[in-house]
């Protein structure tokens, strides 16, 4: 089997879909038919090449950490909205 080539640029798009965006590795990998170790390869080597053109690792920790707070948002919105049904719910049971 011949190993598939990709450009750079599609490369860095989906590095950037997972670092800036949050996307997970899975989803992005069955969407584009990527293998795994390919997008985690390219991940690394995209924050090697960060650290040597001086954007640092406090550039990249602050990445690690939006997207972690990104992600923890997302939760607290969907128990929210929940908790919300959840009132609604009972608030209507109490007024029958």
């Amino acid at each position: 089997m011949s190993k598939k080539i990709y450009e750079k640029s599609f490369k860095e798009k989906l590095v950037k879909l997972h670092l800036e965006e949050g996307r997970s590795i899975a989803s992005l990998t069955k969407e584009y038919g990527l293998g795994q170790g390919s997008l985690n390869i390219w991940i690394k080597n995209y924050r090697k090449e960060c650290i040597q053109t001086e954007i640092g690792t406090k550039d990249l920790e602050l990445l690690d950490k939006i997207r972690k707070l990104e992600r923890e948002n997302k939760e607290l919105e969907k128990e929210n909205n929940f908790l919300k049904k959840a009132a609604a719910f009972f608030s209507k049971e109490i007024d029958d």
